[in-house]
C-alpha cells in the first residue's frame, strides 16, 4: 500500500512477481575446457564463490554433469547463454 499525501489516501497496487524458480543450468562435461576456464566462468557468470565453482567443475569431471545454478527462465537464460557462449556445454532444464 502506497499512502498518498495528496489526498491522504490509501491506494492499492498489484505488483506482478515472477515466482517461476523451477529451472536449472545443467554444465555438461567435454574434453575440451580446462578446470580453470570452467571455474572462471562458474565465478563470473553464476556467481560461485571460488569453493562452490572448483566443486561444481569437478561433479562435472567425475560426475558428468552438475546442476550449476537454480532459479527462473527469465534468471537463468543470459547466464545460460553467456557460459555457452564461452565454450562452455550447459542447458535450462525443468527442475
Amino acid at each position: 500500500m502506497i499512502y498518498n499525501t495528496n489526498t491522504k489516501e490509501l491506494e492499492e497496487l498489484d505488483v506482478l512477481v515472477d515466482v517461476d524458480t523451477g529451472s536449472m543450468i545443467i554444465l555438461y562435461n567435454d574434453d575440451v575446457n580446462t578446470f580453470d576456464h570452467v571455474i572462471h566462468c562458474l565465478i563470473k557468470y553464476c556467481k560461485h564463490t571460488s569453493e562452490q565453482a572448483e566443486q561444481c567443475a569437478m561433479l562435472v569431471h567425475y560426475k558428468g554433469k552438475c546442476n550449476v545454478k537454480s532459479g527462473s527462465d527469465v534468471e537463468l537464460t543470459p547466464i545460460c547463454q553467456a557460459l555457452t557462449n564461452k565454450g562452455l556445454s550447459a542447458v535450462i532444464e525443468e527442475s
